[in-house]
This record gives structure tokens, C-alpha cells and sequence, in this order.
């Protein structure tokens, strides 16, 4: 059992080492609002939100208050809309109609983010949810807190490369709707291979249609923490610096544990997944990238760092596997380059790129994460870097996923800036080299030959 003890330990992590639970995620099952009329579909999806919803933001304040644990953002996932507006929608703008109604309930229940307008199209594509990824572009310039994401392969079912090629010019689409933000549209935006149905951070969150009507999954985070513990062991060999991370995973995951039964039994709801991912913000010291440098690298990106995060990944999954019966979502290290001060410094020195990246993603949690490229960079350029992560995801049993931003008039030396927890990027150089033959071949990529395991 979690004790006040416990709670009075973390009490330094909160206030010197930046240690928060990133999000309180309320998963919301659609399935029953589902109807052949838009009108009444939209009425039915708003109340249904109010309904569920309303109580989530004041609870995670009361336990910021009562515990003294900051819970940064409250957000609402919801089942991926391709599946709810299906028998509705006979045009994109029936869904862009959704996308608001979900924005306007988002707003009304004070959320921050509201992640599930998704397409599942890991083995092919439904008419209805070739209208939802239409749709995209618009639905995220004319909304505020809705997020997107679309499943394009799995180990099982290989790559959907039609999927794959039509994302590309989406995300330029959409770059190009929300030029005048820096792109910040792509920033909500992201497509995956093994996507989790449990995930609760975004912009990858959807309300899987095998969960309940509704859960509770919490993300906390602290890499701060870790890079404090890891100070205190500077010199030592591999087994110590793997048993220190473990030992802090640990705590670290109490921590959500706590938040997460707690918010399940005022809100009367069930407690789905803790996912320990280490997810970086913009402050100083709260960053993967310096974790990676304290073990020794000079700059993250030097030979080395791949192996690096291969032992902070997974002793944090160690760490986290025993501190919850119920770990889940992602649960690792994310490696996003604007959210994580490091990762730009590394950058800019020149330590880092796209392609040590992509190797990297090989071991981490995600992907090739909030990565500013230049606007001009082509579609199936952009089709091609998504086929290669999804390529790691797909042979490696793992989940992979990319959020690329095309910023619309910058190149390699600006910067672009999205503000609040999503930062700053540089624009990063991309290879270019043309793929447009190779992603316009069209149909599937076969699922790899251990995938067969019935």
C-alpha cells in the first residue's frame, strides 16, 4: 500500500527536481452515441463528455492541493472518431463538424488537450476514414484542444503504405493551414505503428474500443529526478548507474499510482494503466537529453548514446513494473526535440540529427517526436521518414511513432515556437535525396515473418 511516508519523500523531487504527474487522462467510450445523423451524433458526443467529464478538472486540483503533487494537465481521450462517425459522415466537413463539438465540450469541462480524432488504418482504410484524415488539416486549424493521430501498421498486419503516402500530404496540408503559427496544427498531429489503446498523452491518445466506458490512465514523469540521482553516482560502473535509475523509476511510478487510485475513487471511475514514461518539458534540468550527458556522453547524438538511452529505457521500465500491477500506454523515455532543452542544444551544436534520431528511436518509447523540418520539404519526403520509423515499430515489436512539422516559410538555422509545454525547435536538415518512386508504389508492406505467432 502507498502511505503518507511515501508522499513526504517525494516532497523534494517536487519542489527541487521538477517531478509532477504530467496528465490525469479520462478515457471516454463513444460507441453508444453513435448514430446516422450528424446533428444528433454531435449533441450525443457533447453530453456524453459533460456527462463524464465534469468533475475531472476540480479533482485533479483537489489532489494537487491535498497531496501537494502538481498534475499538470487534465485531458480526455476519446474512441478514434473514424469508427463513431462512420455511419454519419458523407463528407469531410461532417467530421470537421465533430472536431468542434469535441473542442466545445474540451473547453466546457476545462481540459487542456482532447486526443481520439483517429483513424485506426493499419491494414487499410474505410471510406469513412478517408473523410476523417481529409479532414484534418481543417479540423485542427479552426480547433484549440483537439488532437489527432492515425494508426498506418502494426507487427501484425505490416504497413499500410497508401496510408503512409496520404499522411505525408496531410501534414503538409495541415503545415500549411497554421502557417501563421509556425505549423503548430502538425504539433497535434501524429501517426503510429502499434499504436496503444491505453495511451494517455498526446497527442497519441485515443479511448481504445476493447477498454471500458470509461478509465482513468495517468502519465507521470521526472526526468529531473532521475538526472538528481544520477549526480550522486558519477564514476560509478554500469550496474549502479542501472540500479539507481531502477530505484528512482520506482518511486517515481508510486507517485502515479497514488494519483491514479485516488482520482479513480472520487471520480467513481476505473483505474485503467500508469504510464512511466519520461517525458521532458521546457525547464531547465527537466530534460532527457541531460540525463544522457551525465552518463558520460558529451553531447547527446555522440557515439554511445543510443546505448545510453537502451539502460535508461529499460531500467525504467524495471523500476516501473514493480511499483504498478498496471503499467501501460507507452512507458519508457520520449525523446521530443522541442520539448526537451537538451535535445535543442544538441542540435544546434551539431551533435544531433534526424537520422541518430531515428537510431535512437530503435530503443525509446516513441518516435522521431516534435521535430521541426524545413517547410518546404516534399510530401513524400515526409511519407518516407514516417515509413522508416514505422519500419523500426513494425520489425520490432514496439511502438513507433513520428509528429513532424513542416514549418511553412523557414529552413535549417530558424527556429519555430509553439509555446507552453510543446517549446521551441530548430528547423532540422533532412536528407535531401527524393523517395517519391519508392512511396508511390502504393498498397501494403507485408507484416515481417515473426509476426506469425498464432
Amino acid at each position: 500500500m502507498i502511505n503518507l511516508s511515501e508522499v513526504i519523500e517525494t516532497n523534494a523531487m517536487i519542489e527541487k527536481e521538477n517531478l509532477d504527474v504530467r496528465t490525469i487522462t479520462l478515457g471516454i467510450s463513444l460507441l453508444d452515441c453513435i448514430s446516422d445523423d450528424v446533428d444528433r451524433l454531435c449533441a450525443r458526443i457533447y453530453d456524453r463528455i459533460l456527462e463524464r467529464a465534469e468533475r475531472l478538472v476540480r479533482t485533479g486540483e483537489e489532489i494537487e492541493r491535498e497531496y501537494a503533487i502538481p498534475v499538470v494537465n487534465k485531458r480526455i481521450s476519446v474512441t478514434p472518431i473514424g469508427i463513431i462517425g462512420a455511419a454519419a459522415c458523407h463528407e469531410p466537413s461532417d467530421f470537421v463538424r465533430i472536431a468542434k463539438t469535441l473542442d466545445r465540450a474540451a473547453a466546457e469541462v476545462g481540459v487542456n488537450f482532447l486526443g481520439g480524432y483517429s483513424a485506426l488504418c493499419a491494414k487499410g482504410m474505410t471510406e469513412a476514414e478517408r473523410l476523417l484524415i481529409a479532414s484534418i488539416p481543417e479540423a485542427l486549424a479552426e480547433t484549440e484542444r483537439i488532437c489527432s493521430s492515425v494508426a498506418l501498421g502494426s507487427t501484425r498486419t505490416g504497413l499500410n503504405m497508401d496510408a503512409v503516402a496520404l499522411m505525408g500530404r496531410i501534414i503538409k496540408e495541415t503545415a500549411e493551414r497554421t502557417a501563421d503559427r509556425d505549423s503548430i496544427g502538425c504539433a497535434k498531429l501524429v501517426v503510429f505503428c502499434n499504436a496503444p489503446d491505453d495511451n494517455p498523452f498526446m497527442a497519441g491518445a485515443f479511448h481504445g474500443v476493447t477498454e471500458a466506458d470509461a478509465v482513468i490512465n495517468v502519465g507521470v514523469s521526472g526526468p529531473g529526478v532521475i538526472k538528481h540521482a544520477l549526480e550522486g553516482v558519477r564514476g560509478k560502473d554500469f550496474e549502479v548507474l542501472a540500479e539507481t535509475v531502477k530505484r528512482t523509476a520506482f518511486k517515481i511510478t508510486r507517485l502515479g499510482q497514488l494519483v491514479a487510485k485516488e482520482a479513480s475513487r472520487r471520480l467513481g471511475i476505473p483505474f485503467g494503466i500508469v504510464d512511466l514514461s519520461l517525458a521532458p518539458t521546457p525547464a531547465i534540468g527537466d530534460s532527457i537529453s541531460d540525463i544522457l550527458e551525465l552518463m558520460g556522453l558529451e553531447r547527446t547524438g555522440a557515439p554511445g548514446t543510443t546505448a545510453a538511452l537502451a539502460l535508461l529505457n529499460d531500467q525504467v521500465k524495471k523500476g516501473g513494473l514493480m511499483a504498478s500491477s498496471y503499467v501501460g500506454g507507452l512507458s519508457g523515455s520520449f525523446i521530443p526535440v522541442s520539448e526537451d532543452q537538451g535535445m535543442i542544444n544538441a542540435v544546434n551544436a551539431g551533435a544531433l540529427t534526424i537520422e541518430k534520431l531515428e537510431a535512437m528511436t530503435c530503443i525509446c518509447s516513441v518516435g522521431l517526436d516534435m521535430i521541426a523540418i524545413p517547410g518546404d520539404t516534399a510530401a513524400s519526403t515526409i511519407s518516407g521518414i514516417i515509413a522508416d520509423e514505422m519500419a523500426i515499430g513494425m520489425v520490432n515489436q514496439k511502438t513507433t511513432a513520428v509528429r513532424l512539422i513542416p514549418v511553412i516559410g523557414k529552413g535549417v538555422g530558424d527556429t519555430a515556437t509553439f509555446g507552453g509545454l510543446l517549446g521551441y525547435a530548430p528547423i532540422m536538415a533532412v536528407n535531401p535525396f527524393s523517395c517519391e518512386e519508392f512511396i508511390s508504389r502504393g498498397g501494403r508492406i507485408p507484416a515481417p515473418v515473426h509476426s506469425f505467432r498464432n
